[in-house]
Parts: structure tokens; sequence; C-alpha cells
């Protein structure tokens, strides 16, 4: 199973729309979002995917995003969660809030996504790897990542910098 990892895309509609079109094109099957949609408009957008959402610090609309994500069928995992994937514990947050992100830590999931720093990271600390695939706004480079669950494999892919809101 690929998993296509997104944050931190801060209303940014247009450049959002091209990151999913390489997500999918990457052979993205599911979506993680990793906080600061910041509107209902990029879960719009993101909805081409199966999707699991987090909030972030900039996450003020709770109440129209928890909607968003039901309409497009789409699983809230509020401020964090841990899902399990082709047989992968995947634990989410947006990083910004300790008390969020040392439980999820403390339960060793294979995985942690996050995001929050606009930092491509890619680490192993003991028996989980994190990951934030950076972000869409207010990076040097924009960035989304696909994870294969199966073969272990991360790609970080650039989105292209265009004149884009």
């Amino acid at each position: 199973m690929r998993l296509g990892i997104i944050s931190d895309t801060h209303d940014r509609l247009k450049r959002t729309a091209t990151a999913m079109a390489l997500l999918q094109a990457a052979g993205a099957e599911v979506l993680v979002h990793c906080g600061d949609l910041t509107g209902p408009e990029v879960v719009h957008i993101c909805g081409v995917l199966p999707g699991y959402y987090v909030f972030g610090n900039n996450d003020d609309g709770i109440p129209a995003l928890r909607q968003a994500i039901a309409e497009v069928n789409g699983t809230c995992l509020g401020w964090g969660g841990e899902i399990v994937l082709a047989g992968k514990r995947v634990a989410v947050a947006h990083g910004h809030m300790t008390r969020d992100v040392r439980p999820l830590l403390a339960a060793v999931p294979d995985y942690f996504l996050f995001g929050h720093s606009h930092i491509v990271t890619d680490r192993r600390e003991g028996g989980t790897r994190r990951i934030n695939p950076g972000a869409l706004h207010r990076a040097a480079e924009f960035s989304v990542a696909v994870l294969d669950l199966e073969s272990d494999d991360l790609k970080f892919l650039p989105i292209p910098r265009a004149r884009t809101p």
C-alpha cells in the first residue's frame, strides 16, 4: 500500500491540487494530512483519495473542517491518533503540542507522521520512523511524500513553485 503524506497546506488551493495530482501519479492509494489544512476547501481537494486528517495550530474552523472531512468520507483523527494500514501502525499528529505527540510515540508505532516545522524529515528513533513531508506554504521548497508501507520505500515529491496563492 502506498501512502500519500501531505502537511501544512495552509489553504494553498492550487498548490494542493498540484500536490494531489502528483501523489496520485506516484500511486498513492490513501492520504494522510498532518494538519494545518486551514479551510474546508483543502479537504475537498484532498478528498480525491481516501484520507486521514489531523488538526494543526492554524486550524481554527474545526467544525467546518470536521464537516468537510465527513463529506469526503475521510477519517478525522482530531489532534492526533494511530491507524493501522497494511499491518503497520502509523501515528499521526501535527507536532506542535508535545501532549499530543508523547502518548503516540510511547506506544512505539512503526511510523510517526507529522508536520508543523515545514521541514522535510526522515529519521529513525528506536523502532519508529519519523516522517515530515514538508509543506506547501512558507518553505524553501514545497513537497509531499509517498511511503510504500510494504517495502518501507519513501520518496519526497517536489511541488513546482508556480505563482499560486
